[in-house]
């Protein structure tokens, strides 16, 4: 098992490099099998999701070419396996995308019940309303979930609470239904905007993404295209929360700041300067911070995936904060790793209450969730002395070469798999 080693206490200054985004990448990449021509995708981030939805395709006869690390070709024509039973796709909760986008191609699709990240239920009952909605019957036995149709016939759908996959599973079934559909309170996330802009390139008829309503055309067949991935707003907001937590001061390149205006809102807000550029944003944190109040809404409001990191910045700044949780129902599990490192924080239901420290103090911290994994770190980097962060592997489901791009913003991380090798990083930094 390997973890990460952080020696604290040392402000992140520079540039960094964000990359694709994997949420956007997910459902393109299952979109992309909808068509039998080739599709190029670029901009793609090279994490341990990505590479497992992409094993899943190939498992059912997709074609996978990698033209580098982050560039993929894709051809669907050979899929000869409709059910995506795959030893690892109960690993990430994307898997379900392969449901819309394999009833949408074929008009039947098996695909084993997703996993992911504990962070409570993520109910899949509006993507099977949708499809039912569309004219699917839809079936769940063994541990699969299965859907099939005569045929696709568009619909009007109204999603009873705000869900990102059920809108990006549903717009991929109806972009090749009968008829028009309309999806009324649909996400407004830029990932369900990038995954339509997506689709339209192949040929799909989508308008209004972005927006609560959504209406499609279906089209008979979709075409190749050749497309690049929007910026990962998370990976982005974790960097200049990174900077804020160090003291820091640090440009964060390759990002669209429309998609990060609650993040920048909230860093300002509790005393950090924020300058933003055309594709970039400069965080610089060098007075003391102040305490406020967040919750987590849909886009455009503060996201659920950014509420740990914003936890951990909170925790160190003057005065008493809350934090309610309005997505998830099991997103403070960091709660207790953080206490440990000397962070004030108590769970009441949904709200943490945090009251600011001067410091956090180096420990043994375990990774509960790609994002609660990620504030770890941040946490361990603002620290006096040595912490050490088990499970990696959960933050390698969402980050790229993440202490690499941090050790080159001046952090003092490594990431080791023994026991020798902690004890030779604490000598070499001691």
């Amino acid at each position: 098992m390997e973890q990460y080693v952080i020696k604290g206490g040392n402000p992140l200054v520079g540039e960094v490099e964000i990359g694709g985004a994997k949420n956007a990448a997910l459902g393109i990449l299952a979109a992309a099998i909808m068509t039998d021509e080739t599709v190029i995708i670029d901009n793609l981030p090279n994490v341990r999701d990505i590479n497992v939805l992409l094993s899943a395709m190939e498992g059912i006869g997709a074609k996978i070419e990698r033209l580098g690390e982050h560039r993929v070709k894709i051809n669907g024509s050979l899929i000869h396996d409709l059910s995506v039973d795959y030893e690892y796709i109960n690993k990430i909760r994307a898997s379900y995308y392969l449901l819309g986008a394999l009833l949408g191609k074929y008009k039947k699709a098996e695909v084993a019940f997703p996993g992911g990240c504990a962070i409570g239920t993520r109910p899949i009952d509006l993507h099977l309303k949708g499809f039912r909605a569309l004219g699917a019957d839809v079936d769940i036995q063994h541990g699969l979930i299965s859907a099939t149709a005569e045929h696709l016939v568009g619909n009007h759908i109204y999603l009873d609470k705000v869900s990102v996959g059920a809108t990006i599973n549903i717009m991929m079934a109806a972009s090749m239904a009968e008829g028009k559909t309309i999806i009324e309170n649909a996400a407004k996330e830029p990932h369900v905007v990038d995954v339509a802009n997506f689709l339209n390139s192949m040929g799909a008829n989508i308008r209004g993404a972005g927006t609560d309503v959504i209406r499609i055309v279906g089209v008979e067949k979709l075409h190749k295209t050749e497309y690049s991935i929007i910026p990962d707003q998370i990976e982005a907001g974790t960097f200049m929360f990174a900077a804020a937590a160090t003291k820091g001061d640090v440009t964060v390149k390759n990002v669209i700041p429309k998609h990060l205006e609650a993040t920048t809102a909230k860093l300002i807000e509790i005393g950090c300067e924020v300058e933003e550029f055309d594709d970039a944003v400069r965080v610089v944190s060098s007075k003391p911070l102040h305490h406020t109040q967040v919750t987590t809404l849909p886009y455009p409001g503060f996201p659920t995936d950014m509420q740990p990191q914003m936890s951990v910045l909170l925790a160190l700044a003057e005065g008493t904060s809350t934090v309610t949780e309005s997505i998830f129902e099991n997103r403070f599990k960091y709660v207790d790793e953080l206490t440990r490192m000397g962070a004030q924080v108590k769970v009441e239901s949904n709200i943490a209450i945090i009251t600011g420290v001067e410091k956090y103090t180096g420990a043994r911290v375990s990774a509960p969730d790609l994002r609660a994994g990620a504030a770890l770190v941040i946490a361990g980097l603002a620290a006096e002395g040595i912490t050490i962060v088990d499970d990696i592997y959960y933050i390698e489901r969402g980050y790229e070469h993440f202490e690499e791009k941090l050790a080159s913003l001046g952090a003092m991380i490594e990431k080791v798999s023994s026991e020798k090798e902690i004890q030779k990083f604490t000598l070499k930094v001691s």
